[in-house]
Parts: C-alpha cells; structure tokens; sequence
C-alpha cells in the first residue's frame, strides 16, 4: 500500500480509500452487511486507512463505526459529509448559505453521525455540496472552527458538485478548507486544468471520487448490462451510454494492447500519477474487489506512452444534463 499527505491536515492517508456509500444500502442494490463487513477488513489488512461515508449513505455511518471500533489504536480515519437542508443536490445559483448549511444545521447532523457510527470524532467532515457564492457569507464558518475546536472534528472539506471541478476554486484559494472531493477519472480529466493545480498550490487535500466512471472504467459495463430496479446506475448509464461505454473501453484497451481485465488497474493508475490527489476512495462492496484495487497500489507508474494514450481518451460529458 502507497501513503500519502492528505494537504496540510497533518494526515497520512493510503492512496487507496475505501468508499463506502455502495455499503450502506442507499442508491446502490445487492450490498450485503456481512460481505460488506468483510470487504471492508480486508481493505484494513491490506493498508487501507482511510473511509469515506455520509450522514445519507443509508446504514453506511453505522457499518463503518462498527468495524472501526475493532481497531482501537490503529490509524485509520473516517470521512463523513453533511447533506445540505434543503436537501438540493447539486447547489442552484443564487442559493443563500443559510438554506443550505446554517449553523445549527451542521451542529445537529455531526451529532447524529456521532451517535450512529459510535465515534468520538471525525477526522474529515464535509459539506456533501457547495458553491462558491458561499464564501465569506453565513455562519458556516464560524461553526466549523468551533466544532474543531471542540475537537468533534479534525478537518473541514466540501465534496465538489458533480462534473463542476471549478465551482470550489475560490474556497480553495480562500484558505479555509483542508480538503475537497471531486470526480476525476481518465474520461473526465477537467480537475487537472485548474482544480488539482489550485489544491497544490494552496496545500489542500484531494480526495477523488468516481475513479472509475461508477464501473465504466472496469470493462464490464456492455451494451446489454441493466441493474436493479432502485439503482441509481440505471440514471447514470441511461439510454445508450452503456453501450458508448463498451465501445470507449474497447478503443482504449485496443489502444493500450491490454485486455478488460486490466482496465481498471491503469485507470486507478492514471488518477495516482497527480501528485496533488491524496487518495482514491474506491467503492468495494465485496473482498475481491478490495483485493483487486489493492493490488494497483503497488508504486508502479505508467509508461508516459500509457499515459498520453489514456489523456487521448478523455470524454467530457455531463450525465446529469443529458450531455
């Protein structure tokens, strides 16, 4: 397992994470608490100490305190978000701060996430969406450094709005927030232009999200796959995305000379060859999916003709626009 510098928070993270949204039963269908359980020790045994959940990841909170609690004294760090109050995902323009994330607001969701999970603390909690108009405005802010001065958490971040790698640039340059969650994968490699060069410059810890396209960028996504009835995939890959997905993969791995099986190995790659992301938060609701990712965090760096290759395949899109 590779570690690195979450910014300037002081924490040292495994470039792999552990995501745990499919975990929890919310928007994702077939997770099983046992399996669940399972994947998630055995990403701990293999070095993974870092765990990304949310206040609306279903049972997630609560899965994860469990199996977090079975490691007293080990370094391992838990992420959680705050959905905003209004529940509006992503932020509209025009959005007062105290619709979305007042005070007492943020107070009450880091309590309940608290209760849940049976922690004492969170070591990175996260607004689960922002906007830039934001900054400066409300009392956000003030509670937040009265939280971590209670000690109820160690860092503040904003998970970025969907496919809008630039909507947090002026909180980065701000000074105020440690660490921000994006998308980033090698078919949207849009945060590499501003966002990742921000977070570099101004010490903030980058957490991403989506590495690989929600399974489009595993080479098992075809033009007859479907998913269960609840799934939030069925929006995702909408229409006949899986099958632009199929054909994508299929030019990319003929490109490469590498076979499906191994598409997901250089995808992950190509996300850890920036220096500026601090680690990959996988979503691994079973143990061979855990192992399998594991084994990408080896060190090994591409070739720079692998990755001109997979930069040549980047494709832009917005799926919740209907680009």
């Amino acid at each position: 397992m590779q570690y690195r510098e979450l910014g300037k928070t002081g924490l040292t993270v495994s470039a792999l994470g552990y995501g745990a949204w499919g975990i929890g039963g919310a928007g994702w269908v077939g997770a099983e608490d046992d399996e669940s359980l399972r994947a998630l020790e055995r990403g701990i045994d293999l070095g993974v100490n870092f765990i990304d959940t949310a206040r609306g990841y279903g049972e997630s909170e609560r899965l994860v305190g469990e199996v977090v609690r079975r490691h007293p004294g080990q370094d391992l760090y838990v992420a959680t978000k705050v959905p905003p109050k209004n529940g509006t995902f992503p932020a509209p323009r025009g959005l007062d701060p105290a619709k979305a994330f007042p005070g007492d607001h943020i107070r009450s969701s880091v309590e309940e996430s608290l209760r849940v999970s049976g922690l004492e603390a969170f070591d990175v909690f996260q607004f689960h969406v922002w906007s830039d108009e934001w900054v400066g405005r409300g009392d956000w802010l003030e509670t937040v450094s009265d939280l971590k001065q209670q000690g109820k958490i160690r860092a503040f971040g904003v998970s970025i709005n969907d496919f809008q790698p630039d909507s947090a640039l002026e909180l980065i340059g701000s000074g105020v927030v440690d660490t921000v969650q994006v998308i980033f994968n090698v078919f949207h490699q849009q945060p590499e232009e501003r966002l990742l060069p921000a977070c570099a410059e101004h010490g903030v810890g980058v957490i991403v999200r989506v590495a690989l396209d929600e399974g489009g960028l595993t080479g098992r996504i075809t033009a007859d796959t479907r998913f269960p009835d609840g799934d939030f995939r069925n929006g995702y890959f909408r229409g006949d995305r899986p099958a632009q997905v199929e054909q994508r993969i299929k030019a990319l791995d003929e490109d490469l000379g590498i076979s499906a099986d191994q598409t997901a190995d250089l995808a992950l790659r190509y996300v850890l060859e920036s220096p500026a992301v601090s680690t990959v938060i996988a979503g691994m609701r079973t143990v061979r999916n855990v192992e399998r990712n594991a084994a990408t965090m080896d060190g090994r760096r591409l070739s720079a003709a692998q990755l001109d290759t997979l930069k040549r395949h980047r494709w832009e899109r917005n799926w919740y626009l209907g680009d």
